[in-house]
């Protein structure tokens, strides 16, 4: 039973930063702040964008290591695995279409970011636990 609650905390946390992620992504080119999809971006903007997924890659990773049975350091990291893969085929599909999606650097970011961003969500969790009273926390390790 403890792995599909597993499964369904790095899923639970896959969901919040992809569906946060999108939902802003489409908010700001309804304001008419970021480009069409299919046109490329300024730096500027792909900043913006670098920074909010970062912070929602750290909400997901919270909620991964939040909801996991055990061990929420690991599951934070087995998502930032998933990210590390993810952003990795969005850099080998947009490699040589920078035309596109706009400059090289973005999505190696992505690439960089997503295990120091899924540690310290999983971190967030630790530190909390580590803070409560040990009675208080029957069957958590970290």
């Amino acid at each position: 039973m403890n792995i599909l609650k597993s499964i369904g905390a790095v899923l639970a946390g896959a969901v919040v930063g992809v569906v946060l992620s999108i939902v802003t992504d489409e908010a700001l080119r309804a304001a008419g702040i970021f480009t069409p999809l299919g046109q490329p971006m300024s730096d500027a903007l792909l900043l913006l964008a670098t920074f909010y997924r970062t912070l929602y890659g750290i909400l997901g990773s919270y909620v991964t290591a939040r909801l996991a049975p055990r061990r929420p350091m690991m599951h934070a990291l087995i998502l930032g695995a998933i990210g590390v893969a993810a952003s990795l085929a969005g850099v080998v599909m947009a490699w040589n279409r920078v035309a596109e999606f706009g400059p090289r650097w973005y999505p190696v970011a992505l690439v960089v970011l997503a295990m120091p961003q899924s540690w310290l969500g999983g971190q967030l969790r630790v530190m909390q636990l580590a803070a409560r009273p040990a009675a208080s926390r029957p069957g958590e390790t970290l």
